[in-house]
């Protein structure tokens, strides 16, 4: 690789987790896909720390020969990291300053990335690799079922397939259950409808597309005959749209304007795109991420139990199509991944491969008692008890002066009308009332989904016996933050770039904002398991439903009231708070918050904690104005 000189200042070192390796693999797997990104980047920006554990003993040499050939490595201890690195997840990236950190898989990614990109703006294709408007894995694991998919249980489902599999036939991941069944999903992408029109065309050319039918669409389920007379013609559309953005050509056009019935053709009657790749037509970091993964998990099948092969027909022409991407084969040579050579198997349909039906999908259970509207719901819970009730603000008039304080601590600092930064203001004043009044000299105190910062600012120069970190999804809303904080010279201050779930570190007091949805649930979780206070004021209470973590209703006495169903309507509800809405409705909004929000506290309470929902003064500085004060007994 070209060495590409960096200032001392610029520095970054991206840490990477090293339990073990095998041919052409280190472990765990977020480590293997971290370094075939920077292989096929040609990026040598970063200077790279292979973590081993105390129990570790690994040869430098043998890695740097072996498997990530010219790039320089160090290995250290996990004692040895940055104290901001220390309370992370890995992979990690950490600024030369070491109070501003990425962590994550698809954070990592995401910015290798664009520092490979900023390095050499000739490279135009590595910016393809984030996706339509780069979005591609942007979207934190905790609300994208997708980036979930690909960040987190497929390299952990293969890590244990990989670790168990014997001489006997093994239980096949459903998480490749899962991407066989995607891969067989129409694709959708921008402008699809002139794809499928194209697509119309040249099936009517070749003589083998399905009549255009009046007012019935055609079935979606076609003979293996059928799809294999469409095979050639249906993959040269596809196949030609995804690897000219591999080549950074405009996508093919159309010379002529097309004939009257494929103008005229319904969008029932136009034939679905196929995937090329693992989001579709283009190549992307998912497809970059899924490789190593999918590979050794082939490794294994062909090795031992071939005959399986045949139930992934699509994934196995995934694997096969990637290796003609440009690059791809020196980059995984680079990183030991030697290519398999699999016979062409027929593409089979969803009903014939017997188990995709086993992929477990979220299934909405009937209610026969189900009634709609919040009412009913209201007077539901009012039978059992349950009633809209509030704790009284602890101090109502208490402000911060914020007359005296430097401008870049101020909300109005940020780019908002005088009237939001006022409402702002009196919201921060609930908030930093609450914290200040708890936290002891030493403490640390986390803003989750911090944004600009303007909470964690405002309580680290308040309170500069303690350590506060700030730890936002979204790379611009945490570097604003951080400039701020530079103006002020605040050194109690971390920022941290990743989810939350890859937050480790301990810590006395939770806080945030308007943490939408499942979000404001993830940070009661978090502190609950840290045994943390939390102070929260919670959001978009319509995001709200079923995750992998959660099940709504969260509390045993709401669970014993009313079904998922109608905690939903309190929640949908809820969110019809916004001042221009009639009062009486706002009023029935306000009453549906309060009683979600007491299902959350009630939650925490069977966790061993005291905890009030009060709502904060003015009622005016937002529309979400209840807080939840939590703190462990």
């Amino acid at each position: 690789m070209k060495a590409i000189k960096k200032s001392l200042t610029e520095e970054e070192y991206l840490y990477l987790d090293f339990s073990h390796q095998t041919k052409g693999c280190i472990f765990p797997l977020h480590t293997s896909v971290t370094l075939f990104l920077l292989s096929y980047c040609d990026c040598n920006i970063f200077k790279i720390c292979l973590v081993v554990t105390k129990d570790v003993n690994t040869d430098s040499s043998l890695l740097r020969d072996d498997l990530i050939q010219d790039v320089e490595i160090q290995i250290i201890s996990r004692q040895e990291l940055p104290p901001i690195v220390q309370n992370c997840c890995l992979p990690a990236v950490v600024e030369r300053s070491d109070n501003f950190c990425r962590a994550g898989l698809a954070v990592v990614l995401r910015h290798i990335i664009q520092k490979s990109y900023e390095a050499d703006p000739l490279k135009k294709e590595l910016l393809e690799l984030l996706g339509f408007k780069k979005t591609c894995l942007k979207a934190c694991a905790e609300v994208s079922q997708w980036t979930r998919l690909c960040e987190l249980t497929i390299p952990l489902a293969i890590e244990n397939f990989l670790r168990e599999s014997s001489d006997q036939p093994p239980t096949i991941p459903v998480e490749i259950l899962e991407l066989e069944k995607k891969l067989s999903e129409p694709v959708r992408v921008h402008n699809d409808d002139k794809l499928r029109r194209q697509k119309l065309k040249q099936q009517k050319a070749d003589g083998v597309g399905p009549p255009l039918t009046k007012g019935k669409a055609k079935s979606k389920v076609h003979t293996q005959e059928t799809s294999e007379e469409l095979d050639s013609s249906s993959e040269s559309l596809e196949l030609k749209v995804a690897f000219s953005k591999l080549t950074v050509q405009e996508e093919p056009a159309t010379t002529n304007r097309e004939p009257s019935h494929i103008r005229k053709a319904k969008a029932s009657d136009l034939p679905p795109l196929e995937h090329v790749f693992a989001e579709g037509l283009y190549f992307t970091l998912a497809d970059i991420v899924l490789l190593p993964c999918i590979h050794h998990f082939l490794v294994i099948i062909c090795k031992k139990f071939s005959e399986k092969l045949v139930e992934f027909p699509l994934l196995a022409s995934w694997y096969q199509r990637i290796q003609e991407v440009p690059r791809v084969k020196t980059a995984a040579s680079k990183c030991g991944i030697q290519f398999l050579h699999l016979p062409k198997l027929l593409t089979i349909s969803t009903e014939q491969c017997p188990n995709l039906s086993e992929v477990p999908g979220v299934e909405e259970h009937s209610d026969p008692l189900f009634i709609g509207g919040p009412r009913p719901t209201m007077a539901k819970l009012m039978e059992k008890g349950i009633e809209v009730m509030f704790s009284p603000h602890p101090c109502p008039t208490w402000t911060v002066d914020w007359n005296v304080l430097p401008a870049a601590v101020s909300p109005k600092e940020g780019k908002m009308s005088s009237d939001r930064a006022l409402r702002k203001q009196q919201q921060l004043n609930n908030l930093v009332y609450v914290v200040t009044n708890q936290a002891k000299p030493g403490d640390r105190i986390v803003d989750f989904c911090s944004g600009g910062g303007h909470v964690g600012i405002v309580l680290a120069h308040m309170l500069p016996s303690c350590q506060v970190t700030l730890i936002e999804n979204k790379e611009l809303s945490l570097i604003r933050a951080k400039k701020r904080s530079d103006e002020l010279g605040l050194s109690n201050i971390w920022f941290i770039q990743a989810n939350m779930e890859y937050f480790t570190g301990m810590f006395n007091i939770g806080v945030a904002l308007h943490a939408c949805g499942v979000a404001t649930d993830m940070v009661i979780e978090h502190c609950i398991k840290t045994r943390a206070s939390f102070v929260t004021c919670p959001c978009c209470y319509g995001f709200i439903q079923n995750t992998s973590k959660f099940n709504f209703p969260k509390s045993e006495q709401f669970k014993k009231t009313l079904s998922y169903k109608e905690h939903m309507i309190l929640c949908r509800f809820a969110d019809q708070t916004a001042v221009q809405l009639p009062p009486q409705r706002r009023l029935i909004g306000k009453q549906c918050m309060c009683l979600v929000d007491l299902d959350r506290a009630r939650a925490a309470e069977e966790c061993g904690y005291s905890v009030q929902v009060i709502s904060m003064e003015p009622e005016s500085c937002s529309p979400k104005n209840n807080m939840i004060v939590g703190v462990p007994i």
